[in-house]
């Protein structure tokens, strides 16, 4: 980068800084768990621990990327602040109780946060930059993953971003900026000096208002923090490790969709479950079993909201079919198909990891566990009603879900599917899968008797046909385990809900068999994983957290406290710096992988220390 006058010398030094982070982008990215996750009711993003903003997406967080550095380094898109005197920093943590972060080096702090006063379609990001020492300041905006070649305007109160379908301006009264081009996309650099003051950069995407707010910006952040907080101080939270349970809470409630009532999976798209492999998939949607799951777990810890918003928006998508048991995994954050899966070439991935996924084809499996979770919630939301004191735990709303949930099982849970895990192969008859055949039509009989409804006399029938027919075929003398399927010898960590459901009594001793068969051959050391058979892809992926967390269930059903423990102790341990959790674990690398924060992830761990406590 030649320097020709002493303006060039913010974006010398920008340049310079961009270099590095596009190496370490690629070579040596930052291990997954140590990203954190902002959030406001509308949105996600992701910070680096040396706060550059990886990811954020708009208008939704299923929408395009604005900022794809998490898959592309810095040529996809990124917004960084750092001191201009090059050096690690020191600490990145959430302000307590919020999604509110905070990134520290010595004499330099970058606050981040999502403001929540802002209309539906517009996504708003607020940056402060405190401290005595110089920083360099680069952004880099790249829509639509960074397919799309933009241009920056400097005006007098910040940048307006032009050549794009949407408007996008970013705020910063009395910054000096000086763009510099690669030839193809440009990006804005400034060297700013927060001893003079704090120095506010304010992003606002799907407007061209770049004017003052009318809310001041502190009460802004106050009017963002306190949603959190707020709402934080009325959960009821497990004693044991209380923090990270607050995170947790946090972090599930982050990933909730407020203006359609959906909850995402989780926050990111093709971070790989393998470095370097091609297990990269798209989880920013709503699936109906992860959904419901996370919803269930919030309800549990006193938040009831949620679960209520959730169950109306199941009821929207509802009213799109001729009936229920044509429902798909997974929608969008508004309740519609999916588009077919794609592939952004552009992008090199995280760590290299290709290809880049946007859409998700499990959109197009059969999946028939999926009702028993919303039957589950159902349960919760009732028991969390009548704890409350509300005259009508089970409303009629709710119970005409159940029935409609019932009826799906009734037309199909003989079929082969898919299974929890979307295997992409031939579909199979999972014992998973008939197990939460079985939990819905339990759960409703027992809803029925509890709340005086009207059960139909084939109900309780359907329930025990499906209890012995899994008792029966799920069962392998071979491997003195129940087993992923009916067709074959081969364990999942999932089959271990036949005895944490309740279909088989935790003292059967074929439960106890088949939690020594799980542990013996899908445990590694800190983690567990899903299943090992050949499910059609290359390739090999990490541990599961939820199957860590399913196996501490099963160890304190069957007596195995201080098993429980350790492995508990173990998934506190996986956990990045910020209290984030992401899908699976690579024991022999001890690092994170796949998508992240994921909400499977933070549910198990709350439901285990719920239980130990």
């Amino acid at each position: 980068y030649r320097v020709d006058s002493t303006e060039d010398v913010a974006a010398a030094l920008a340049f310079l800084l961009d270099e590095r982070r596009t190496w370490l982008s690629g070579a040596d990215a930052p291990p997954i768990e140590r990203l954190s996750m902002l959030a406001s009711p509308r949105t996600v993003a992701l910070v680096t621990p040396d706060a550059t903003l990886t990811w954020l997406c708009h208008p939704e967080p299923d929408s395009a990327a604005v900022f794809a550095h998490l898959l592309g380094g810095t040529g996809a898109g990124h917004f960084s602040v750092g001191p201009r005197r090059t050096a690690l920093p020191l600490s990145q943590k959430y302000i307590d109780s919020t999604m509110t972060v905070q990134t520290r080096w010595a004499s330099l702090s970058v606050t981040d946060y999502l403001p929540h006063d802002v209309p539906q379609g517009r996504t708003d990001l607020t940056r402060i930059i405190s401290g005595q020492a110089d920083a360099i300041v680069s952004f880099a905006p790249r829509p639509e993953f960074g397919q799309g070649q933009v241009t920056l305007e400097v005006v007098d109160e910040g940048i307006r971003v032009l050549g794009t379908n949407e408007p996008y301006v970013l705020r910063s009264p009395g910054v000096l900026w000086n763009i510099a081009t690669d030839g193809n996309q440009q990006t804005a650099h400034a060297i700013v000096e927060p001893s003079k003051g704090d120095v506010v950069l304010e992003l606002r995407c799907g407007t061209e208002e770049i004017g003052p707010s009318d809310v001041p910006e502190l009460e802004r952040r106050a009017t963002s923090e306190a949603y959190w907080s707020d709402w934080a101080k009325t959960l009821e939270l497990p004693k044991l490790k209380p923090d990270l349970m607050k995170r947790s809470a946090l972090t599930l409630r982050g990933l909730v969709h407020a203006d359609s009532g959906s909850i995402m999976a989780a926050a990111t798209t093709s971070l790989p479950e393998e470095i370097g492999g091609v297990r990269n998939w798209d989880y920013r949607y709503c699936w109906l079993r992860d959904a419901a799951l996370t919803a269930t777990a919030l309800v549990s810890v006193g938040s009831t909201d949620e679960a209520e918003n959730y169950l109306d928006w199941v009821h929207r998508v509802l009213e799109t079919l001729p009936g229920p048991e044509r429902l798909h995994p997974l929608y969008t954050l508004y309740g519609t198909s999916l588009p077919p899966e794609a592939v952004i070439d552009s992008l090199p991935g995280y760590a290299g990891s290709r290809p880049v996924r946007v859409g998700n084809a499990a959109n197009q499996q059969v999946q028939l566990d999926v009702f028993g979770p919303i039957v589950e919630l159902i349960v919760e939301l009732a028991n969390a009603r009548e704890k409350a004191g509300d005259p009508d735990p089970l409303s009629d709303r709710d119970w005409e879900l159940v029935c409609a949930m019932v009826e799906a099982v009734q037309r199909r849970w003989f079929e082969p599917d898919h299974g929890i895990w979307e295997i992409r192969d031939n579909p199979r008859h999972h014992v998973y899968s008939k197990v939460m055949g079985w939990v819905t039509v339990d759960r409703a009989v027992d809803l029925a008797t509890r709340f005086s409804r009207e059960a139909l006399p084939e109900w309780a029938e359907l329930r025990d046909q499906i209890a012995d027919e899994v008792r029966h075929k799920g069962w392998k003398d071979d491997v003195q385990s129940y087993t992923a399927a009916y067709d074959g010898t081969d364990l999942d960590a999932a089959t271990l809900h036949i005895g944490l459901s309740g279909l088989i009594d935790p003292t059967d001793p074929r439960f106890a068999a088949t939690v020594v068969a799980t542990e013996a051959e899908l445990r590694s050391g800190s983690t567990v994983y899903r299943y090992h058979h050949d499910d059609g892809l290359p390739g090999i992926e990490g541990g599961f957290h939820l199957c860590a967390a399913w196996l501490v269930e099963a160890y304190l059903l069957i007596g195995q406290r201080l098993q429980a423990e350790a492995l508990f102790d173990q998934l506190v341990a996986a956990a990045g710096p910020t209290g984030l959790l992401a899908e699976e674990y690579d024991p022999i690398a001890e690092r994170s992988l796949g998508n992240h924060p994921q909400a499977y992830s933070h549910l198990g761990l709350l439901r285990c220390a719920q239980l130990l406590a």
